[in-house]
């Protein structure tokens, strides 16, 4: 019995995916893995906070909005500093940067407010 064509859609689709991912530049490769390095952390704190409890919830959702908000604010980044988008073209890269830390800079502050 041959592969379903389901699979075979599959298997064209994550090609496709690679082929096309393998040409982004490194830059946005690092970007990349910082984004998914926040949203791992996020799930690890709800997983945690899900079998140990949530006693000090402050501390819960302080660390679940810096995580969230550190990969919102990086997929900004990411898309600024992207080469094939129009919108952004004039903006320079080391800008792009520096709105990044300014934005974390001042989101951590509020996070630490929060916590109390």
């Amino acid at each position: 019995m041959g592969r379903s064509t389901t699979s075979k859609d599959a298997e064209a689709l994550f090609h496709s995916l690679h082929s096309a991912y393998a040409s982004t530049p490194t830059n946005l490769k690092i970007i990349d893995l910082y984004i998914m390095f926040a949203v791992v952390t996020a799930v690890i704190q709800v997983v945690y906070m899900a079998i140990v409890g949530s006693f000090p919830f402050n501390s819960f959702l302080s660390g679940e909005l810096s995580c969230v908000g550190t990969a919102v604010l990086a997929v900004c980044l990411r898309i600024q500093v992207n080469k094939e988008n129009k919108e952004f073209k004039d903006l320079p890269p080391e800008r792009a940067f520096a709105d990044f830390v300014l934005c974390n800079l001042v989101l951590h502050l509020v996070i630490m407010n929060f916590l109390g």
